[in-house]
C-alpha cells in the first residue's frame, strides 16, 4: 500500500477515487506512566512514556487505515492526515485518514 500526504503519488496516475479510508484507536494513560511523567515534569525534558504511547497509537491508527483502504480495493491512500481528540480525562483518540485510490 502506497501512502502519501500529498494529492498525488509520483510516477503514478490515480484512475479512481474509492472514498475515505480511516483508522483510529483510543488510548489511556496508566498510573505507572503518570508517576514517571510527574517526576519528569519536575526536572523538565521529554516525557518518553507519553511519546511512546503516542507513537504506538499513531502506528495502530495508520495500520487500521491501511486495512480499511484494502477493504475498499485501494492501491494507495493520498492526503494522509492524523488528528487527535480527547474523549475522556486521561484518554484520547488518534485518527488516521485519507483518500483511498486506485493507481495505474
Amino acid at each position: 500500500m502506497k501512502l502519501s500526504n500529498t494529492e498525488t503519488i509520483q510516477n503514478h496516475t490515480i484512475t479512481e477515487t474509492l472514498g475515505i479510508a480511516r483508522g483510529s484507536t483510543v488510548r489511556s494513560r496508566n498510573i505507572g506512566r503518570d508517576i514517571f511523567a510527574s517526576l519528569k515534569n519536575i526536572v523538565g525534558g521529554e516525557i518518553e512514556e507519553y511519546t511512546k504511547l503516542q507513537a504506538d497509537a499513531r502506528e495502530q491508527a495508520l495500520q487500521r487505515m491501511i486495512s480499511d483502504a484494502q477493504k475498499l480495493g485501494a492501491d494507495a491512500v493520498v492526503n494522509v492526515r492524523f488528528t487527535t481528540s480527547v474523549v475522556a480525562q486521561g484518554a484520547s483518540e488518534m485518527l488516521a485518514y485519507g483518500t483511498a485510490v486506485k493507481l495505474k
